[in-house]
Formats: C-alpha cells, structure tokens, sequence
C-alpha cells in the first residue's frame, strides 16, 4: 500500500526535512505564521483541549532577555534565527472546553476540575500539537531548530506566568547551508513496532 501523500510532500515534511541550527536572514512573516496555525489548528488533541500557547519572539528586546536564558549552546542560534517560539502548555485550556468541545461540555469539571489532571493533560497535549507545528513549519518551506536546552523556570518568569509551563524553544527560518548535522540513524519498522 502507499501513501495517499505524494513523494515530493513526503520528502518536504519528513524524509528530507531537519533540525535547523543555522538561518538565513530573510524574515519569517506573520502572514507565514498565520497559515502555519490555520493548518495545524486541526491536528487532534483529548477532548479538542488545545492547550499549546505560542509566544513569538520578534523585538531585539525580547530576543536579548530569552537568549540569557538558553543553554550556551543554543544562545548563538537563538540570538540569530529569524523568528523564534516559545512554546507553552496553557494549564487552564479547559475553560475552553465548553466551547472547543460542544458534545460533551461537562468535560471541564468531569476530568479537569483538580490542577494536577489538567497540568498533565496540558503538557501531553501541547507536546502533540508542538510537533504538528514543527510539520506545518516545514509545509511552509521552513526549517525549524526545536530546542529544550534552556532554564525552564527563568523563561516562564519572564515571558509567561504560573499558569503556563514552557514545553520548548523554536527556531525558525530559511536554513542556511549546511544548517544541520548529518541525518542520524532510525530505528526499523521491526524493532518499533509488535503486534499481539
């Protein structure tokens, strides 16, 4: 059997696609963003929760308080890619939820009523939406560099409050030439996959 996406598609969004660590300096636009978001609005989340929240970082101003607060590493990267995100899970998504989630509105108190339920929730349904994202980068023809390396507590200080938890850092752009390391290997179908 074979995909209903075409090869070209295919390679844009998955084989042919990776982690940027180096941009060229043309912009990103929020236009590009905007359609980025209006593509992958629709990846699922439990209950339609939806709880990523993006943060762009465009003024020199912002870009100079988050790159003191990245690991060493990533600071030149983040200092130059020409647009980055912060990525965050929003732990009151479910005041929403009657509204994203008409069939079953009671699912705000039913599962979400206790912070603990909903911060783990939040964290795990943002990470699925993050990599939606990072799909809808690449069909944007762009590269994204998503990073972790970073003082989690300092960036939420500085650029969300308690009740958002920053999940990552996004670089992203045109990639430069030679913006990535050598494709790493992967794991076969036969060592991922079992069935019972």
């Amino acid at each position: 059997m074979t995909l209903a996406l075409d090869s070209a598609a295919q390679d844009l969004l998955f084989r042919e696609a990776r982690t940027a660590n180096a941009f060229t300096d043309e912009p990103v636009s929020e236009e590009q963003v905007q359609a980025i978001y209006d593509l992958v609005k629709y990846g699922p989340t439990a209950f339609n929760q939806s709880p990523l929240r993006v943060v762009l970082v465009r003024s020199d101003e912002a870009r100079e308080r988050l790159v003191q607060h990245m690991a060493e590493g990533n600071q030149p990267k983040t200092a130059t890619a020409p647009l980055v995100a912060i990525l965050a899970a929003d732990n009151e998504f479910h005041e929403e939820l009657p509204a994203l989630f008409p069939a079953f509105p009671q699912a705000k108190d039913m599962f979400f009523a206790e912070r603990p339920a909903r911060e783990q929730a939040a964290g795990f349904n943002a990470a699925l939406q993050a990599a939606y994202l990072i799909v809808g980068v690449r069909a944007a023809g762009l590269a994204a560099g998503p990073m972790t390396g970073f003082d989690f507590a300092g960036v939420q200080k500085e650029f969300l409050d308690d009740d958002h938890t920053p999940l990552m850092i996004v670089n992203i752009g045109k990639p430069a030439e030679d913006a990535s390391f050598p494709r790493s290997p992967r794991l076969a179908y036969e060592e991922v996959v079992t069935t019972v």
